[in-house]
Formats: C-alpha cells, structure tokens, sequence
C-alpha cells in the first residue's frame, strides 16, 4: 500500500513540475511577446497630438468613422493610434510612461472602440486587424485596464480565431493562429496555447490548394494566382515570429519545418526578388497599387531563422546583407515556378523574370477593396527587368497600363472595367524548360481580353536574353504593341538609327531603322534594323486612378519615365518580332554586340522558335507542333510532338540535354538526334537507327504533382 501512495504522490509531483514548466514557458513566451511590441521607437510629437487632438468623445478628427465599405474603413488610424499610445504608456525608456494624460487618452479611445465595435464590410479587418491591434493593447497595458475594459475588448479580439471563416487553408490561417496565440498567451491559457502553436507548426507542408506549392511558389486561393510575395510572405513571416518566441522552450518548433520554411523563403520568396532584396513587380498583384509596395524587403525574418539553426546559414546571411546595402551578391541561377507560370532568372548584374497564365490558373488577382483597378494585362508575357531593383518604384500611379514591359497588348482607348480583370486562359501550351541556369520560355498567347494572339517566347544565357512572337494576329481596328521596357527614366537615351549615334533629347520619338537602344545600363539589340517607338519625358497620376482606398491620395505626382515599344500595326496576321536584351552593360558594349552577336537566331515562326548561342554552345527550341531544326555542326532534332528542348555542346559532343512539356498531357517525351548516344536510365532511353541514322530517344517525364518540370540529362559522349 506505502508503495502505491508513493507512486501516486511522484506521478502528482511529476505532473505539478510539468505544469509548472508550461507555465514558466508561456510567462517567458509572454514576456518575448510584449518585449517585441515595445521594440520599436516612439514619435513624441505624434503622441502629443493624438493626447491634445483627442475628442471627448473618444474620436479623433480628420477619421471617418461612418464608413466602413472595403474601400474605407478609416477606423484602422484609431486603433493604430491606440497601439502607439499604449507603447508610450508602458515602455520603460518612454518619456510617456505613467503619463496620467496618455492613460486618459487611452480610456477614451478604447471605450469610444468598444462601445461602438465598428464592423468593417471587408472580413480581414474583422478577423485580423481590429483583432491583432487590440490584442497589442491588451498585453501592452494589461493590468493598467480595468476589468470592464477588458471584458468588453476581449470579445472583439475572439473574433480572431481557428475555426473563423478567414482562417482557411492559406497564409491567413497562420496569422490568424498568431493572434489567438497571443490571446491565450493573455488568459496565461496553457492548453489553449499548446493547441495553437501544434497548429502553426503543421502549416509548414506541401499542398495542391491553397497555401504553399510544391515549386515553392505561394497560392492564396483557388485561382492559382502567385501569391508568393504577398500572402505567402505573411505566411514564412508569421511562422518565424513564432520560431523566434518559442525558441529554448518546450513550444520550440522542430527542424523538419523549420528547414521546409527556410527552402522556401530561399527558394521561392527571395528567387521572386532581385538579389533577395527588393520584390519583382512581375510578382506582384494589386499591391503593386499601394504606395511602397516595391520597398526593400526586412532583414527580419531572415535574422529570427539564422537564430534558431545553421541550415543555409551562409545563404540567409547573404540575404540581410544584400538588404542591409552592405553588397549586392546572388547566385546565377534560371527558375521555373510550374504551379505558378512564372520564370525568373538571376545573374551577377541583373535578374529579369517572365510571368504568364493558362487554361490552369487565372491571369491576375480580382481587384478586391478597390485595389489594382488597371492590372488586366500584368500576366500576359509580363517581362521586367532589374539592375537594381529600384526601377520600378512608386511608378504605378504614372504607368502606361497597356505598355506593360515584355507584353503584346490591343492599344484600346480604355480598359474595360475592373471587374473583369481576372480571366481564366484558353492555351494549355504555356511553360519553361531550365536546367537550373539556363532557360527557355514559352507562351501561346491567346488574350482573354482582346482579339489579338502571339506565339511568345524568350531565351535566357548569361549577358544577354532574346524574346521572339510569332504570327501576331488581331482583327480589331486598334494597333497592337509589344513593349520592351517602361520604367524610371535614368540618364541619356542613345540610338544607333541609319548607321548615326545619338542621344535623344526629352519627348516622343519615333525611328524606322533602330539597330540598338542604350538606357540605364540596358542596351536593346535589335538583330534586323526595326522600326521602334520611345518616350522619354515626364508621365503623369494619381494613386487614386488604380487605387480607390479613400487614404489613397488624389495628388497629382509628376516622374520622368523610359518607355520603349514595337508598333504592330492594326487589322494584322502573322506578323513578328525579335530583339535581344543586354542588361548590366556599357554603351561600348552594345555597340561592340550590335557587330558581333553571340547570338543566332534559327527559327521564328508560329511552328519552331530557336535560337543557338555561340559562345556557350546551347541550342533552345520551342516546337508548338512536332518538327525538325537543324543547329550549328549539323546538329538535327527532330521532334515527335510539342515541346521545348534545351541542348548543350561541348567539344562537339551532346553534354547536357534538358526538356519539358508546357501542355502537361504527355508521360514521355520523344525525339531524335543524327549522334549516337549511349545512355540508359530509369528517366532516359536512347536506341540507335541504322536505317536513319539517327537515335531515337525517350524521356520520362514527370507527373501529377510535378507536371511541367524539366528534366535534365547529362551525357559524356
């Protein structure tokens, strides 16, 4: 009997220590928590005026509080100002802390808050940011609210929680998860806590829906829009503030996640941005409406996951210190977003990337809240292109929306309305092979928009990329145009027009035989003498013409842009174009390509687009229906079906083959080449013809989940 109560007395003090340690956890959780709430500084003259402006009634002027439409919706200046006031009254370093005055601004403010519990029409609001600034409050002030004052907030914050309609599957559910968190962390609710934290942790994962692909690109929702540096980066944001809170604690995450997160903040957040740094516009979707939006990234995140392990420590590193400005390095590499129809490709001196859609995934987000009214053509071949980064910022109030840079676009007099924005593509042929460093682009554009349609492509290498369309067609009445570039206007503008150098003088111009382009380090190469137009002068806009939030301002900005375009013509078929861009280069440099391309250019045609780089010996070919091309060294493909094909040389042998199939119908890929190859696995057959003299070859090509991938075979013959 002594020992049965022995036992029983252990298992009770086991269990005490062990509730014990919980609780010790969460008070240090806790503590983490309002220590990064009170972290940043405090703007004294804002908290004097918000104490001296404050009405009796708890509302401070200048706020519409009776509106409350998506568009609207003032009232988050109220809770923002309580945040800040709340910060003022606690922080030990403030010269607010205690202020009776501050405290009375505080009572206000919040009582006016909760005793009208302002609904917004817009459901986030709701569910995440009325509940996550007065959850702030709560933990900030804590004991210094009176229990009515928390009785009332409270409900106001539960808003926020696991089974509310916004926390579905996708990078609202974490953030969602985040403010329940600190609720509970709030009560000191340590069953509640642990049940939280298990489920942000198993957010890390894989999914075919919403939430994070298996190309580490990002879906918020069914439409399949890239998502990645809006949604998907609250997502890795969220789940590193809660690796950063739980870390030497028993909630402390475990690795798997923790390095399925760093993949994909590396491999898909910051291959969407040039080095790491600042967001691709050709990403973005109606953020791109709000002013900053293109700033440079935190070096936040990243800090909080070099914290916890050493998994890609160098290249997390290499990150802040690209967004610190301490240098500017990335690795050279060609990405293929499959599930997301977006290419990028990064080199020492420039990254650039190509964003599409398809009968797959929609073209562009719907323009919720009255944001990105003019985004209709932004997935149509978009093609932007970065030195560094800084090229596009806060020039969306003055862009030309039917000259996006890369796109072949109808020139109507207007957009149709915004309603319409978000279509769904009628082309399955819409993809990239890569190899990792090189890659081909292609995309058979058929617009949901306007009657116009174009075989796209665009062939990347190292110092230069060319873009090819084929059999333009468009019966409107309207011209067509394909834009090379539009982006801020930095320094001269030079042409090499007629054999005659010049630099141009501010203002529209137009020129019948261009042979090269030279802007901000860029040149613009055109193989055959083209006919081209350019601006260079001042645009003009408002924020409010693609942005209908009532804080978006209606004051005119005025900037300096470049814009450069190819015009088509109008009631056309078959028509094309081709040019060749050389960024991170000098003048001389153009000039000197514009000689001696190191480019060739096979085929362009509605059926093959082809081009052979000199230099690195690699052959890229887009077959939209199965052919023959004949490369350089007598080299002849012949092809079975649709595909594209990247073929790399070396000391006149095949060393590297790379393909893929943007339709995404076929289990094997087939082709033939006049060599002799002897290569044989579970990816890879090659059988010699004597008859033709050719090998005939077959590769698996990848299914389900993985459709659209490249392959890569690598030979030594």
């Amino acid at each position: 009997m002594k020992k049965i109560v022995v036992f029983f007395f252990s298992s009770f003090l086991l269990t005490v220590q062990a509730v014990q340690s919980a609780g010790n956890d969460v008070e240090i959780i806790r503590k983490r928590v309002v220590a990064e709430m009170l972290i940043s500084g405090i703007n004294n003259e804002q908290i004097r005026k918000l104490v001296d402006s404050i009405n009796p009634d708890g509302t401070w002027p200048g706020i519409n509080y009776t509106d409350t439409s998506k568009t609207g919706f003032q009232h988050s200046r109220h809770l923002d100002n309580l945040v800040q006031l709340s910060k003022a009254y606690v922080k030990n370093e403030s010269s607010f802390r205690g202020d009776k005055k501050v405290k009375n601004t505080i009572d206000l403010a919040l009582d006016y808050w909760t005793a009208n519990d302002f609904i917004c029409e817009n459901w986030w609001n709701n569910e995440i940011g009325t509940p996550n600034a007065l959850i702030q409050v709560l933990l900030m002030m804590d004991k210094n609210l009176t229990e009515k004052q928390v009785s009332k907030t409270l409900p106001i914050v539960k808003r926020s929680h696991l089974g509310a309609w916004g926390a579905r599957e996708s990078g609202d559910r974490i953030k969602i998860g985040g403010i329940q968190a600190k609720t509970a962390l709030y009560y000191r609710d340590i069953q509640e806590f642990e049940y939280v934290i298990k489920v942000i942790e198993g957010q890390i994962r894989f999914v075919t829906g919403r939430g994070m692909q298996y190309d580490y690109s990002f879906h918020h929702r069914d439409d399949r829009v890239n998502n990645t540096l809006s949604y998907g980066l609250d997502y890795a944001d969220a789940f590193a503030e809660w690796v950063h809170y739980t870390t030497g604690t028993k909630y402390r995450f475990s690795e798997k996640p923790l390095q399925q997160l760093i993949d994909y903040y590396l491999d898909g957040i910051c291959k969407m941005m040039p080095y790491g740094k600042y967001p691709d516009p050709g990403a973005t979707n109606r953020d791109i409406s709000r002013p900053g939006s293109l700033r440079v990234f935190r070096t936040t995140t990243p800090e909080r996951l070099i914290a916890v392990t050493d998994y890609r420590k160098s290249e997390l590193e290499q990150i802040i210190r690209n967004r610190k400005g301490i240098e500017l390095k990335s690795p050279s590499y060609g990405r293929f977003f499959r599930n997301s129809e977006y290419y990028t490709h990064q080199r020492d001196g420039y990254f650039t990337s190509v964003r599409m859609f398809s009968s797959r995934n929609a073209n562009m987000e719907v323009p919720y809240n009255g944001e990105g009214l003019l985004n209709h053509h932004r997935g149509d071949g978009t093609n932007y292109i970065s030195r560094t980064g800084r090229e596009y910022i806060n020039t969306a109030p003055v862009f030309d929306w039917q000259k996006i840079p890369g796109a072949t676009i109808l020139q109507k007099p207007e957009l149709i309305p915004e309603k319409n924005i978000q279509k769904y593509g009628s082309m399955n042929f819409v993809g990239a092979v890569t190899n990792g460093l090189y890659g081909v682009v292609a995309f058979d554009f058929k617009s949901p928009h306007d009657p116009v349609e174009v075989r796209k492509a665009w062939f990347f290498f190292d110092e230069e990329y060319v873009c090819l369309g084929a059999g333009i067609r468009s019966e409107s009445e309207y011209p067509v145009a394909t834009t090379l570039n539009q982006c801020l206007l930095n320094g001269d503008v030079i042409v090499m027009n007629d054999n005659r150098e010049q630099i141009l003088s501010k203002g529209e111009h137009r020129f019948e035989s261009v042979k090269w382009i030279f802007h901000d380090s860029i040149g613009y190469f055109f193989p055959v003498s083209s006919p081209v137009s350019l601006s260079n002068k001042v645009a003009s806009g408002t924020w409010f013409k693609i942005n209908r939030q009532t804080t978006s301002s209606r004051e005119e900005i005025r900037l300096d842009m470049f814009k450069l375009w190819l015009n088509h013509g109008s009631r056309i078929s078959d028509r094309g174009y081709q040019y060749v861009v050389i960024p991170a280069a000098t003048k001389e440099k153009v000039s000197e390509y514009a000689v001696n391309p190191k480019i060739e250019i096979l085929f362009n045609t509605p059926d093959i687009q082809a081009v052979w780089h000199k230099e690195l010996n690699i052959g890229q070919v887009v077959f939209y229906q199965r052919g023959e091309v004949r490369l350089p060294g007598d080299l002849r493909v012949k092809m079975d079906s649709p595909g594209i094909l990247m073929i790399k040389l070396k000391e006149n042998g095949i060393e590297e083959i790379s393909v893929s199939d943007p339709s995404r119908k076929m289990s094997e890929f087939h082709f033939s080449l006049n060599r002799k190859i002897e290569k044989e696995d579970e990816y890879f057959q090659s059988k010699w013809n004597d008859a033709d003299n050719r090998s005939e070859i077959s590769v698996n090509l990848p299914q389900t989940i993985y459709a659209g991938q490249s392959v890569t075979i690598r030979l030594f013959n």
